[in-house]
């Protein structure tokens, strides 16, 4: 397959005059998207403030929003700016995933740069760069090197987001304890307080919007605070000074992102966040295998085994042999062993000064273990857990990376498990502080952390994490995250993860990129032996629902081969994809997305539901015209429900057809999971 270079159009002349003829009311600055459809308008007003503004098709989507920024030692960007030129283009391209939800992504978008420059000293000036798309638009600062600003130290920005339709919201709260792992919050957009980013917006016509950021790269995450009405201002994560970030001149800040869709299922299936980032910065990635995994995880959530050593110690050795015969006799590619180095025992919890990233504990024999998997074709993959203590791990990291190269592991988790705001970094004078999860110095960490280990060909999955902004695309190893309310929820007691949370993820968290989510549970109870609020079909089309490269079959073992009719979906499921659609849904209720193997002609489909009942019908015209297939059915039984039956399956198969429509019952919590098996070509 070829894929094209960008092609960029000849750019319009530079508009640029004297500084003495500069006019506050100069003409905005306009640019639409490539379909028309999305219009976007950057002016100044008689003072000299700059704002943006969007419509589509000829309505108010994005009412004037400020632009500019707060400085600790300098003055505003805020007024007595004029637009001192602009520069249009745009770019029609595609290019490669190496692996990902498709293959192919195209990135088409009109560019337009506008130059800012103050009427009055000390006459600094900057650029707003936008890229519009037909499903959204990104825009970002581009300040120069220039006199009297070699360094930025920012106190905040003045973008805004100002939204000109009433709209629900689904959104969770910023800066708190536990960082984003809360239920999303469903609310009228006028009820918003300091949100995280995605936040995801329904207008009253069906329209959907998504805010988020792109190319989070030295520099902090970007909150959301709402001033009044509809007005969402920026709020910088705070830094271990005055400054939230600190960074020389010339900069570009991350990208300001806007999805728009006509439709929850549109909102699910855009690009625009990864094609705002640079390209593959690594070369040959090949080294990157997305892959299934088990492990010794599920039972310390449970409270049968501990992180900690002692008589429940979970990562020994026999164990951990045993589980890595399980993988091979199943087809299972990796195993994940938590609590295998020392530093578990006492309060690990927000501390991470005892952790030891090359020393096992006495009854784990990493290098036998180690042998054994490579003797039976299965990978480990390594566990990194820092309790937020950045720079006592940044101590070890080439230690910690050079064990794993030697030892075949190509992959690692780690884990900042502390409260937000106690995660520890140095500052430039190595003294101790305490920082946000997703400040300046905690986004340069993870940075720290990607680039070593692709030095050694290892791949990262970090868990308590900075936000997803598609970095995946100019770091592959960097292959998914969590980064919200995982399944580890529904193992502690109610109340766990509710039946709508994953059909709201797909439309709010997974807008950022892969998640970790870790499916797949069989046992269906809590420590305290509560039902979890799910169904068996449910589990097995998350696989499906919620994307990640590396997908773990959470329960244990023995739970899966108590029932290995069911667990024959995951063994067959792929992580890997050709194409991947978003069928249909709605925010917070439920869920279709079907799924082309990459490495076949076979299609999956998983849907998922809340705690309603549903019957969805399900268009199989994403099959190859001309073509018969096999439809391997794995649905809720007529006993099923979250709070019935929830491991009432029926497992069934019949012919289908790209013309057929498939009627999908989805039991209340449930969901239904299906395999298409490509017949011969020209078979009808």
């Amino acid at each position: 397959m070829s894929i094209r270079p960008i092609r960029w159009l000849a750019a319009l002349a530079l508009v640029a005059a004297p500084m003495a003829v500069f006019a506050q009311s100069a003409a905005p600055a306009r640019v639409a998207s490539p379909d028309g459809r999305l219009v976007v308008e950057v002016s100044t007003d008689g003072e000299g403030r700059p704002s943006w503004r969007a419509e589509r098709d000829g309505k108010p989507l994005v009412a004037p929003s400020r632009l500019g920024m707060l400085f600790v030692d300098a003055p505003k960007f805020e007024r007595r700016l004029a637009i001192a030129g602009q520069r249009a283009g745009s770019a029609d391209a595609t290019w490669e995933l190496p692996w990902g939800e498709r293959r192919v992504v195209r990135d088409r978008h009109n560019e337009l740069r506008v130059t800012l420059a103050e009427t009055q000293a000390p006459r600094r000036r900057f650029d707003v760069v936008f890229r519009v798309f037909d499903d959204g638009l990104g825009f970002r600062y581009d300040i120069p090197a220039q006199p009297g600003l070699a360094r930025l130290e920012i106190a905040d920005e003045l973008t805004e987001f100002v939204v000109a339709p009433e709209a629900t919201a689904w959104w969770l709260p910023a800066l708190e304890w536990n960082r984003e792992e809360y239920l999303y919050q469903r609310t009228p957009l006028a009820e918003v307080g300091r949100a995280q980013t995605p936040i995801t917006l329904r207008a009253a016509d069906g329209t959907h919007l998504a805010v988020h950021e792109a190319a989070l790269v030295d520099y902090p995450a970007m909150n959301l605070v709402r001033v009044d009405g509809h007005r969402l201002r920026a709020d910088l994560t705070p830094g271990t000074g005055a400054a939230r970030a600190s960074v020389a001149a010339p900069f570009a800040t991350p990208w300001r992102v806007l999805l728009v869709a006509d439709s929850a299922a549109q909102l699910a299936s855009s690009d625009l966040v990864l094609n705002l980032n640079e390209p593959n910065a690594l070369g040959d990635v090949s080294w990157v295998r997305p892959m299934k995994y088990v492990g010794i995880w599920w039972e310390m959530h449970l409270g049968t085994h501990t992180w900690a050593s002692g008589a429940q110690h979970g990562a020994t050795t026999e164990r951990a042999l045993r589980i890595v015969d399980f993988a091979a006799d199943h087809g299972i590619d990796g195993v994940l062993i938590e609590g295998w180095n020392e530093g578990w025992d006492g309060d690990w919890f927000g501390n991470g000064e005892d952790f030891d990233f090359t020393r096992p504990y006495p009854d784990f024999d990493l290098e036998r273990v180690a042998g054994h998997a490579r003797a039976r074709g299965v990978r480990l993959i390594g566990h990194h857990e820092t309790s937020g203590h950045a720079a006592h791990y940044e101590s070890q990291l080439g230690d910690a990376f050079d064990l794993y190269r030697r030892l075949g592991v190509d992959a690692v988790k780690t884990g900042y498990v502390a409260d937000g705001g106690q995660a520890k970094v140095r500052d430039e004078d190595g003294r101790l502080r305490y920082a946000w999860h997703e400040s300046q110095a905690m986004v340069n960490h993870h940075d720290r952390v990607v680039r070593e280990a692709a030095k050694r060909r290892i791949a990262v999955n970090p868990h308590e994490p900075v936000k997803d902004t598609g970095l995946r695309r100019t770091w592959p190893n960097l292959v998914t995250r969590e980064g919200a309310r995982g399944m580890e929820y529904n193992a502690w007691g109610l109340p766990g993860n509710p039946p709508e949370h994953e059909a709201t993820l797909v439309f709010t968290r997974m807008l950022a990129g892969p998640m970790d989510f870790t499916p797949g549970i069989f046992s269906m109870r809590t420590r305290s032996g509560e039902p979890m609020a799910t169904t068996l079909a449910k589990q097995l089309a998350l696989y499906v629902v919620l994307y990640s490269p590396l997908q773990m079959a959470a329960d244990l073992p023995e739970h899966y081969e108590a029932n290995l009719p069911a667990f024959r979906f995951i063994q067959d499921v792929p992580v890997d994809w050709e194409d991947s659609r978003a069928i249909a849904g709605e925010v917070g209720e439920f869920v279709v997305f079907a799924r082309r193997d990459r490495r076949s002609d076979d299609w999956y489909l998983g849907a998922v539901t809340d705690a309603q009942a549903r019957t969805l019908r399900a268009p199989l015209d994403f099959l190859e015209p001309g073509r018969r297939y096999t439809a391997q059915v794995y649905r809720d039984g007529p006993g099923a429900g979250w709070q019935a039956d929830q491991t009432d399956l029926v497992i069934e198969s019949r012919e289908v057809a790209a013309g057929d429509t498939l009627e999908l019952r989805l039991a209340p919590g449930g969901g239904q999971a299906i395999r298409f098996v490509a017949g011969p070509a020209g078979n009808l």
